[in-house]
């Protein structure tokens, strides 16, 4: 699995949606609190899915995305910049002063709803693929299949904004595989070695370009009387 991004520049993202420009910053939950996490990571020794849906996110420049939402990378880093700061040792006009981190205006939740190793061989394709499922029709399934949500919050309000499912088996991964490019695979390399990882790698994709086309369609829903005061339309029944 390959494929790499800096800033609004990416490589071998073709199967990712695409924005010419960001829709926002947003915090990545890592997913470790999280109750499917400890059965997941049993199941299939993935230990992180958190590097990998960053990843993707940045291939489409749809989102700045900050640190927030891993509390060990976090926390490292507030304390590398009270260091920086406090400790005198670094250079004049270093620059690490108060006001200077960037906000998140939206929170991206990733959920592994069902991962399943033993399907046997079924036919067709799971999933929403479209452009990519070109080439994969009559292709037996692998064993695994995986189905995952991916859901946006407000930080300022804690309204959803958007959520989204991605379903697809380890035969999906060729295509999203081929849709990053044949570069760079530190980040997600380690998903080519089991089954459960490249479906689940492929289930992500699917979500997540679901997720963009949502965002960007997305129209505030209101309530009569506004929004958190009691529901008007219910108030007048």
């Amino acid at each position: 699995m390959t494929g790499a991004a800096g800033g609004s520049a990416s490589v071998g993202a073709s199967g990712v949606e695409r924005c010419s420009e960001p829709l926002g910053t947003v915090a990545v939950d890592d997913g470790r609190d999280q109750s499917w996490w400890g059965p997941f990571m049993a199941r299939t020794q993935i230990t992180t899915i958190e590097p990998m849906v960053r990843l993707v996110i940045q291939q489409s420049n749809c989102f700045v995305i900050t640190s927030l939402g891993n509390n060990r990378l976090e926390g490292r880093m507030r304390g590398m910049v009270g260091d920086m700061r406090n400790s005198g040792e670094f250079r004049a006009g270093s620059n690490m002063q108060r006001g200077q981190r960037v906000a998140a205006d939206l929170f991206i939740e990733p959920a592994i709803l069902f991962s399943n190793q033993n399907l046997g061989g079924l036919g067709g394709g799971i999933g929403g693929w479209g452009g990519l499922a070109v080439g994969l029709a009559g292709a037996a399934m692998s064993q695994s299949a995986t189905s995952v949500t991916m859901s946006v919050f407000d930080m300022r309000s804690g309204v959803q904004v958007a959520a989204s499912e991605g379903s697809a088996t380890a035969t999906n991964f060729g295509a999203v595989m081929g849709g990053f490019g044949a570069t760079a695979g530190g980040v997600l390399g380690g998903y080519q070695r089991t089954p459960a990882g490249q479906a689940t790698v492929a289930a992500f994709v699917d979500a997540y370009n679901k997720l963009v086309v949502a965002v960007r369609n997305y129209k505030a829903q209101d309530v009569r009387g506004g929004l958190g005061t009691g529901g008007g339309a219910l108030r007048s029944r």
